[in-house]
């Protein structure tokens, strides 16, 4: 456990006769007197409960103890200049734009939140959203057309060159209007669906495996009645007006299943959980402002995920 008596001025003080070799020139180069120079070790090496250097006529030397604390002390004080230098940095490029590809499942949960907690840590950055199907955002991405992907992992074979930051995980939903028939059995028989115009996502849609897979367990083979879409727009629009069955991710229609503007069929779907995460490039290292933006994100997801959760 890290004593609380261990401050800034120790280490730095530490470092400062560690590389000089001396207490006099350390006291010179940090502008304090001598004795605050020795009184200062004194009280650090009390803290430590051990002796840092062997004192001489010649200066001052390392002890074993000294040695190892040494490493350690180095990277400590120059990871805080980096935490502080890094806020500079935010600071400093306010104006810059940040451009996030966002994939439905997302765009109406913690998005939405995220990017308004950002807005509000008054970094001056631009925030460029960019909807569209995981594989273009993918490849927009790897040409640096994008900073990072907020959506579900996609399959191991596009993940080359990418790294995914878990941030939790969802199932697919069928969704209906209120009143519709199929919710008059507590236990409905999917292949019903095969009554009614079924809105499913596109070949290149991230879910769309899962998707296929759900309907081949429930022994459904191709849908005579289909539309084939990504826009969340019209799904919602479509499916609030007609007895058509929406298979989406549950995320995108989170909030019109609260509101009562669409029910969830009561069928299994639990199979279909995937993980939903932050997509971004191995080999370009994030900005500060866009590590700063990540962190958001994680944070906003937790928050939305624990509040479903109770």
């Amino acid at each position: 456990m890290l004593d609380q008596r261990i401050k800034f001025r120790h280490l730095t003080c530490f470092l400062e006769v560690a590389r000089q070799r001396s207490v006099v020139k350390a006291a010179d180069t940090l502008a304090i007197t001598q004795p605050a120079v020795s009184k200062t070790l004194r009280e650090l090496e009390e803290h430590l409960d051990a002796r840092l250097f062997d004192r001489s006529k010649r200066g001052v030397a390392l002890t074993d103890y000294g040695k190892v604390f040494l490493r350690y002390a180095g990277a400590s004080v120059t990871a805080l200049r980096q935490g502080v230098d890094s806020i500079s940095q935010v600071r400093a490029q306010g104006g810059l734009t940040i451009t996030v590809g966002v994939l439905p499942t997302v765009a109406a949960t913690i998005v939405p939140a995220a990017l308004k907690r950002f807005k509000s840590l008054g970094t001056n950055t631009t925030i460029r959203v960019i909807t569209g199907p995981n594989t273009v955002l993918l490849g927009q991405l790897r040409v640096g057309e994008l900073d990072l992907v907020i959506g579900r992992l996609a399959e191991p074979d596009q993940m080359s060159g990418l790294s995914f930051i878990h941030l939790y995980s969802e199932q697919i939903s069928l969704v209906v209007r209120p009143g519709h028939q199929l919710l008059e059995d507590d236990n409905p028989d999917l292949t019903r669906i095969r009554d009614y115009t079924v809105l499913i996502p596109t070949p290149n849609a991230i879910i769309r495996t899962a998707v296929d897979r759900l309907l081949i367990a429930h022994g459904i083979g191709a849908l005579p009645d289909r539309i084939e879409t990504v826009s969340t727009t019209f799904g919602r629009a479509f499916t609030r007006e007609s007895d058509a069955v929406w298979i989406i991710s549950n995320g995108v229609i989170a909030t019109d299943l609260a509101d009562g503007v669409l029910v969830e069929l009561p069928v299994d779907t639990s199979d279909t959980f995937g993980p939903v995460g932050l997509t971004t490039r191995i080999d370009a290292p994030s900005s500060p402002p866009v590590e700063m933006l990540i962190n958001v994100i994680s944070e906003e997801a937790t928050r939305h995920h624990n509040a479903h959760a109770t």
